[in-house]
């Protein structure tokens, strides 16, 4: 799966992809990640790719030329390719819409900077467009790998253990039941007894127990839908 971020700041990126397990993914060939500046299709003698908001208003805004361009030369080499816009003003990124997208061969994550973009090029460009939450970034680099690992992360063969991917939070609408490993007491502090007992059954029934009063507790929005449909 290929992976392309449309950015003004690719070395802000490219470092996180240089350990750990999505760097045994590239290595292995699982995903691949490359970059395109928009600034190297500016027009502009200068270079330039922001200008001013027509209107008024504090800040600049990055321009249509060399976004458009860019992203026009990625189509042409790359028909698959689905665009993503990263920006607060969208709907949010969940769980199931990384694996969505994980049937995409290739994926570009368009990155804003500045007070955003100009909002014709999303409307002309953007295949979809996302939000990682309800504030404000300086870029959208950070968004734009928050969509990448968890997409990555479903694809086939990237994580060592593909069961792990059935307990995470949110694959069942619940956050993740609390996990403990050795030793059973630590500054004075013990490990729940049932877990020790080896009686997989019950651990399972209280995993998911605990996965319901820490849904309650932290995401009352989302315990109230499993409560609606019946599943508690």
């Amino acid at each position: 799966m290929r992976f392309t971020f449309v950015t003004l700041f690719p070395s802000i990126v490219e470092g996180y992809f240089s350990d750990s397990i999505l760097s045994r993914a590239i290595s292995a060939e699982k995903i691949s990640i490359d970059f395109s500046d928009p600034r190297a299709k500016s027009t502009n003698k200068h270079k330039k790719v922001d200008a001013p908001m027509i209107g008024g208003g504090a800040g600049m805004l990055m321009t249509p030329q060399p976004l458009l361009d860019t992203i026009e030369e990625i189509r042409e080499h790359s028909p698959e390719a689905h665009v993503i816009f990263l920006t607060p003003v969208a709907k949010p990124f969940r769980q199931n819409d990384a694996k969505r997208l994980v049937a995409k061969k290739h994926i570009v994550f368009v990155s804003g900077r500045y007070e955003g973009i100009d909002e014709r090029v999303i409307e002309s460009e953007a295949d979809e467009v996302f939000s990682i939450g309800d504030f404000i970034l300086t870029g959208g680099e950070l968004a734009a790998m928050v969509l990448c690992d968890a997409i990555s992360r479903n694809v086939e063969g990237v994580l060592g253990n593909s069961d792990s991917l059935t307990t995470e939070s949110f694959e069942e609408t619940l956050l993740e039941a609390p996990s403990f490993t050795k030793p059973k007491n630590y500054a004075e502090k013990e490990v729940i007894s049932e877990f020790l007992k080896g009686n997989h059954s019950n651990i399972t029934a209280l995993k998911r127990e605990l996965s319901l009063c820490k849904t309650k507790y932290f995401r009352p929005d989302l315990y109230q839908k499993i409560k609606t449909k019946g599943k508690l």
